[in-house]
């Protein structure tokens, strides 16, 4: 009895007393340490799967964010700036005109866009008409033939001085009608050509559809008045062609004859 007394132990002060010997002693400090390490774990992984949720949240926001950013088109803008933009566009398409030739001086017909600026009742498109003479609203009938488009601007903002207080006059070139060129003979189209702007005899002969089948190539020539006389400019289709002859630039009045 006292030998199984020194091989006994007695844990805490459980009633009654529980002899437990020395090989399940350390079995129950082990299922201890395991359960405190389980729990450690267990713990730390709690942590880590709430960190992963709030990051999880957080990255759904700023998808969001983003999406709502991406839906915003750049056209999206206030109303006033959208007025802005089309009152802008639409001065932009008034102002649009050809470009004015470096000797351009108003002829019949040609239409010319006159704008002044802060005064839209004063701005308008108008024709010279077969007299030389165009019509502005409270100015009546104005000579403007013969003009340039910088002299012409001159004349309105001085008629206007008396209506507007330092009026800024703008005159645009529409369309030019009245310089014109002529062609006649062995062409495939005759008739009245338009010169807005630099044309020379083979991009005229082009544009009436080429020559005749039996036109005299060397004998074309380009009849012009200078200081009042008429000149007469000779003419090779087949050298210009090649490049090895005179392409003569074309004048307003120019007669271009095919034989």
């Amino acid at each position: 009895m006292l030998k199984e007394k020194k091989n006994s132990i007695t844990i805490g002060t459980f009633r009654p007393e529980v002899a437990v010997n020395r090989h399940g002693f350390k079995s129950l400090i082990l299922l201890a340490s395991a359960f405190a390490i389980g729990g450690l774990l267990g713990a730390e992984a709690g942590r880590a799967q709430a960190s992963g949720s709030a990051a999880k949240r957080v990255d759904r926001k700023e998808k969001k964010t983003e999406r709502k950013q991406t839906a915003a088109t750049p056209n999206d803008k206030p109303a006033g700036e959208k007025n802005e933009t089309v009152a802008v566009s639409s001065v932009g398409d008034m102002t649009n005109g050809v470009p004015t030739p470096a000797d351009y001086r108003v002829g019949l017909e040609d239409e010319l866009m006159i704008s002044v600026w802060h005064e839209p009742e004063l701005s308008q498109a108008v024709v010279v008409r077969p007299d030389g003479m165009i019509t502005l609203p409270l100015l009546n009938d104005l000579k403007v033939v013969g003009l340039t488009t910088e002299e012409m601007q001159a004349l309105l903002t001085e008629k206007m001085k008396t209506l507007v207080n330092d009026p800024q006059v703008t005159v645009i070139l529409k369309a030019v009608h009245s310089r014109k060129v002529f062609l006649v003979g062995n062409v495939a189209k005759q008739g009245v050509y338009p010169l807005g702007g630099r044309k020379t005899v083979l991009e005229l002969l082009a544009e009436a559809g080429g020559l005749g089948p039996f036109a005299k190539t060397r004998s074309i020539y380009v009849l012009r008045k200078e200081n009042g006389k008429e000149v007469r400019l000779s003419f090779n289709y087949k050298k210009a062609l090649s490049g090895k002859g005179n392409n003569p630039e074309l004048m307003p009045g120019d007669m271009v004859v095919v034989p």
